[in-house]
């Protein structure tokens, strides 16, 4: 009797290796766009550029009440477990920060500390629950007087860029350039003492970046 021979069944697959679609973790905000990747290490002597932006559909940060809250929280945590938040920009929907800390932990928890606080207050001023903030804050650590100088531009005069701000020799009331002593036109700057910001302590924010030139108030950050 003749047997027959088995056959091995055939499949055909649709793809080939590679990512498969939706895999992988999502993203925690609407919009988020940080890198998920770890942070670069952090030496003491670098300032860091940071910018935090806030979940959509919630109301604008250039508001007095909200900013009025915001100035409380800066003042509460600007120089809190070797983080110093030295400069900001508050803009509708993101504040831009200069500042230092003595290391990546640091910087962490000064970080985490400092958006508790807004967060917490925001949210009771808004009467509402939930998450403030779009995503985790994003960093750029600072190494060059040239990288300092830019940075410096683009955050006290963010609101220019924006087109916020019209008279050319006018500060942006939502920025600590009142605290300033860098600008061009040697506008007279406000004492230090309550502000919501700590004093600098790196050689590349104190005296570093002047190398480049002083900044005009008029001048409109670009990218």
């Amino acid at each position: 009797m003749q047997r027959k021979r088995d056959r091995q069944a055939q499949f055909t697959f649709t793809e080939w290796g590679g990512k498969r679609r939706g895999a992988g973790r999502k993203p925690t905000g609407e919009a988020a766009c940080v890198s998920r990747h770890g942070r670069a290490e952090l030496e003491a002597r670098f300032p860091i550029h940071v910018t935090i932006r806030i979940a959509r559909c919630l109301p604008g940060l250039r508001e007095k009440n909200a900013y009025f809250l915001l100035l409380r929280s800066f003042r509460a945590g600007c120089d809190r477990f070797g983080f110093r938040l030295n400069h900001y920009s508050v803009q509708t929907n993101h504040i831009h920060m200069i500042v230092e800390a003595e290391d990546s932990r640091s910087l962490a928890r000064g970080m985490q500390g400092l958006q508790i606080r807004i967060a917490k207050a925001l949210n009771k001023l808004w009467r509402r629950k939930g998450k403030v903030f779009a995503d985790r804050f994003h960093d750029r650590i600072l190494r060059t007087p040239r990288e300092v100088r830019n940075v410096l531009a683009y955050v006290l005069n963010n609101g220019r860029r924006h087109g916020s701000i019209g008279a050319k020799d006018v500060l942006d009331a939502f920025s600590s350039g009142r605290w300033f002593d860098g600008w061009v036109e040697g506008h007279e700057h406000d004492s230090p003492i309550h502000a919501p910001i700590a004093r600098a302590r790196t050689w590349l924010q104190r005296v570093g970046w002047q190398v480049h030139g002083l900044i005009p108030l008029a001048l409109v950050p670009g990218r």
